[in-house]
């Protein structure tokens, strides 16, 4: 395959194929790739603007039966490690949504684990109990493998799922649980999950429910240039049907003593950007895609503005899931614009739809030095702080 050919496609933004997109991930020139990715975003960001969204990230429970083997943080339901399950209370949930509400965030992203005993009415009771203290609050929530499960569970029809869900308060759906849309690398590293026909079901679910979804990707398992092509296949094709995913959000697996995944080769910056970079190119129905720097720092996550990124992500008052596997990038709120004015660009607070609320003021917050690089002490002012 010539790629003197497929440069010529992309410079006169026809869509390449998938195997274009093979060997584009394979051989393509590193710098081109970067080109066309950062010019591509330009004529879709004209204006320059860099979004974050003000959320806190909530897991109202650990406990889950799909036993991922990327996955330090969940606990099974019963047994030794059982005991170190949990599920939040209304009122610890409560607590935490005051907190950001109070330092003017909009949004939470609450997720769990495929909890065995929880049914519909567990979420519609946390849910509208949410949405009648803090109705101006965006629940970002759950993902494809919880849907599924809590329709399985409640013996419920998918879209009958959704729709309770929606009526109940929840507003949109992560893209969590996709690692890789490919069946040879899911039957690897999690076997029990949902398949892949399914987890577009869901997405398609929630699309035709006019209930808008982000889609992501875990790399970074073994896998080779056929299985990330074709996982961004399964999102362009399902975006060309439905146009219901805002973002694309690509980020590395970290491996941890708590989870049995081992690789023998992880992923570098370079393969980072490079996919960043494939991943603009190739999606060309896909208006957003995010820097994921709770994996690959802040330095890295500045360069990948000018690999096709236009949105920093969350400036995030809590995460757990990734930092149980050892990411720890904390990062205040004056020093993440102050990265994204250093590049070039323009940081706004936006939506989960992308509506921008307004422009950064670096100077408002500052996280106390005492908090600097340090996620184990407590702390009294979380607003300060950013983890992502």
């Amino acid at each position: 395959m010539n790629l003197s050919d497929i440069y010529a496609k992309i410079e006169k933004r026809e869509r390449i194929t998938v195997d274009e997109g093979i060997e584009l991930l394979k051989h393509g020139d590193f710098i081109k790739l970067g080109r066309f990715a950062d010019e591509i975003r330009a004529e879709k960001h004209p204006d320059k603007h860099v979004s974050l969204v003000m959320d806190r990230n909530i897991n109202y429970t650990n406990v889950c039966n799909v036993y991922c083997k990327f996955c330090a943080f969940y606990r099974p339901a019963k047994g030794k490690l059982g005991k170190e399950g949990y599920v939040l209370t209304n009122e610890q949930i409560r607590e935490k949504i005051q907190e950001l509400v109070d330092v003017g965030g909009t949004q939470i992203l609450i997720q769990g684990g495929v909890h065995p005993d929880l049914k519909i009415e567990f979420y519609e009771k946390m849910f509208s109990e949410i949405k009648k203290e803090f109705p101006q609050i965006w629940i970002h929530g759950l993902s494809a493998v919880e849907v599924a499960y809590i329709a399985k569970v409640s013996e419920l029809s998918l879209d009958e799922t959704v729709k309770r869900l929606k009526r109940s308060g929840l507003d949109s759906m992560p893209g969590a649980g996709a690692e890789v849309l490919h069946e040879e690398i899911r039957l690897k590293i999690s076997p029990l999950k949902i398949t892949i026909p399914e987890w577009i079901e869901v997405h398609e679910t929630f699309h035709k429910n006019e209930m808008r979804t982000s889609a992501t990707m875990m790399f970074g398992v073994g896998e080779e240039a056929y299985h990330l092509i074709g996982h961004l296949n399964e999102l362009r094709e399902l975006q060309d049907r439905t146009g219901g995913f805002t973002a694309f959000i690509p980020w590395v697996f970290q491996e941890s003593d708590g989870a049995p995944l081992k690789v023998e080769h992880h992923a570098s910056a370079h393969e980072y950007l490079r996919l960043l970079a494939v991943s603009r190119i190739f999606l060309d129905n896909f208006e957003n895609v995010q820097i994921s720097f709770v994996t690959m720092g802040s330095k890295i996550g500045q360069v990948a503005l000018r690999f096709g990124a236009n949105d920093f992500g969350s400036f995030m008052m809590e995460e757990n899931v990734v930092r149980a596997a050892g990411a720890e990038n904390l990062m205040n709120l004056k020093e993440m614009t102050r990265l994204i004015r250093d590049a070039g660009f323009i940081p706004v607070q936006r939506t989960m739809e992308y509506e921008v609320l307004g422009e950064f003021d670096e100077n408002v917050f500052a996280a106390p030095s005492e908090y600097q690089g340090n996620t184990s002490k407590t702390v009294s002012h979380p607003e300060l702080i950013v983890i992502q």
